[in-house]
């Protein structure tokens, strides 16, 4: 029996996850929160050479917190930190959060993480007040089912190697498990298409053309030709940020597995990744609306292949819908 995608291709696909996503066109940027209806489990996994991250140590699986709020996923380099201030102060007045003691106020946990789109031709002299912490707020509010692809989100200024990047998305539904879906932003160092072609990395992982279904024209020429990956990039320039999730009951230590195998579908689309310059992570969310079937560990890993070609597919996807901001040519340029 083969496999399909959920109703809506997305992450929210996911039973309890809503997506919002805010841009600011002048500055060449954006924010994407990921928010629950209820907390969820959570894990980080993180591979790139020069990451920015926040309360990511929080989700180990020794440590006291193992839920979480949202997640924030932010343009603006170390600025884009600031994006969780503004989405953890709007969840705290709605008494979302962690409880600390009668009478004080939650903890919304909000770990998140940024890309770097600093040197896009957008605006950047936002002086001693960043747009972020504005733009999680914004995204807050927005978050619904629908989930923007191509320019949106953290998305919105990314560069995926030599094209322009965006935020992409997928899911599919595991006969007798649940759904697994995942999102993607796309600000990679490696490229996501095939040297001298057109045609995705990912190609075989696509389902009914949803990024265009463009097969390759031949075989490689030469494995050491990087094609339109990113020309010199100095340290944190080009992160992908990934979000895999599962209504499927995990615990922390099997949500961090599943995060884990989920990098596989970075290194599906784009080549080269998880290099020194690369901030690349995953975080991996569990609902827990259904249970995880027994034998547990097959389980698990039927889980983690999924969540990979998922994240594979939204690395795609992001691409493929992306559009010029700029000189950068996009997917659709390309002869």
């Amino acid at each position: 029996m083969a496999l399909r995608p959920g109703p809506l291709n997305a992450l929210t696909d996911v039973p309890g996850l809503l997506v919002g996503c805010a841009q600011d066109q002048a500055v060449r940027t954006g924010v994407t929160v990921i928010a629950l209806l209820a907390p969820a489990i959570a894990a980080a996994d993180i591979r790139g050479g020069g990451p920015g991250t926040r309360e990511t140590d929080l989700l180990g699986a020794e440590n006291l917190v193992d839920a979480v709020d949202a997640i924030v996923l932010s343009g603006g380099s170390v600025y884009g930190l600031g994006a969780a201030d503004g989405v953890t102060a709007a969840l705290g007045a709605q008494g979302r959060g962690f409880p600390v003691r009668p009478g004080l106020p939650p903890a919304p946990i909000v770990p998140g993480a940024i890309l770097f789109d600093l040197a896009n031709g957008g605006n950047k002299a936002w002086g001693e007040i960043p747009p972020y912490p504005a733009l999680g707020r914004a995204a807050l509010a927005k978050a619904g089912r629908t989930v923007p692809l191509g320019n949106a989100g953290a998305g919105y200024g990314a560069l995926a190697g030599g094209l322009k990047g965006g935020q992409g998305s997928a899911s599919i539904m595991l006969p007798g498990l649940g759904t697994v879906a995942a999102l993607a932003c796309v600000n990679s160092f490696g490229s996501v298409v095939m040297p001298g072609q057109k045609a995705f990395w990912a190609w075989p992982f696509e389902h009914e053309n949803e990024f265009g279904g463009v097969r390759p024209t031949g075989p490689l020429a030469d494995l050491g030709d990087w094609g339109l990956a990113k020309a010199a990039p100095l340290g944190r320039e080009a992160t992908c940020l990934g979000v895999v999730a599962t209504d499927i009951v995990l615990t922390p230590a099997q949500a961090k597995r599943m995060a884990m195998m989920a990098q596989d579908g970075f290194a599906r689309a784009i080549r080269p990744i998880h290099a020194p310059f690369d901030g690349d992570i995953v975080f991996a969310l569990s609902t827990g609306a259904r249970p995880l079937p027994e034998p547990a560990a097959m389980a698990l890993a039927s889980l983690g292949t999924a969540a990979a070609d998922c994240l594979a597919r939204a690395v795609c996807r992001g691409v493929y819908e992306a559009m010029p901001l700029g000189e950068e040519r996009c997917w659709r340029d390309l002869p």
